[in-house]
């Protein structure tokens, strides 16, 4: 849950800089707090997920953003809640069991009752439904998608004022977000020796604190998480 203001992540940041809108305007210090949302959820998907129902395409592949313009990658798919459907789970199968037993699966009669999906995660926004669906199936997914960015004015990133918008991530992504905007700036001096070794130790901090993405990838990945094998 986010309780934390953008306000007040502007200020940690400015206490640690020791500026106060004057070498790093705060504008420019909102829009690496926005790059931080992209960066974080590259490296941990789970950061930003959300489920919901999505509309599947008539036949074996979808796509996620024909129905979330937003979505960045699949997380699992669950059960099936069309209207008139079984509404019974979907479970993950690997593509190589469906090719092997099943060659011809992709031409199959098209069902609102999807039984398994494939995923690869080269293809992070795309996956394949089994049977091949019916334009009216409806299955219930997770995704994750990056946070809307801010677009406050400067008045409300003041950290003495009383704008209440609260950060677009949970509160234990809060001093990922510091680090990564002092990074950036830092960066901006990188001519001096100092700020430059500063930067170094905030890019490493914010690292740090999300952990590594090979690892996030593997905790994950629908491939991992509820397997027929």
């Amino acid at each position: 849950m986010a309780t934390y203001k953008v306000r007040e992540v502007i200020g940690r940041v400015e206490d640690v800089l020791q500026d106060t809108n004057v070498r790093w305007p705060r504008l420019e210090l909102q829009e690496w707090l926005n790059e931080a949302y992209r960066v974080i959820t590259l490296h941990r998907p789970d950061a930003n997920s959300a489920s919901g129902t999505y509309t599947c395409t008539a036949g074996t592949r979808q796509d996620l953003t024909s129905v979330f313009s937003g979505a960045l990658r699949l997380l699992d798919v669950t059960r099936n809640v069309a209207s008139g459907s079984n509404k019974k789970v979907v479970r993950q199968v690997n593509r190589a069991i469906l090719d092997d037993q099943r060659p011809g699966w992709h031409d199959e009669t098209q069902t609102i009752n999807i039984e398994h999906f494939t995923f690869d995660p080269r293809e992070p926004k795309q996956f394949f439904v089994y049977p091949p669906a019916l334009g009216t199936a409806e299955i219930e997914v997770v995704y994750s998608s990056v946070p809307s960015p801010h677009a406050l004015s400067e008045a409300n990133l003041d950290p003495a004022g009383a704008d209440t918008t609260v950060i677009n991530v949970d509160d234990i992504y809060q001093a990922a977000l510091v680090d990564w905007v002092l990074y950036r700036a830092y960066s901006k001096d990188a001519e001096y020796g100092a700020n430059e070794a500063r930067a170094a130790a905030a890019y490493q901090a914010f690292m740090s604190g999300i952990g590594a993405k090979t690892q996030t990838d593997s905790a994950y990945d629908p491939a991992v998480a509820n397997r027929v094998t």
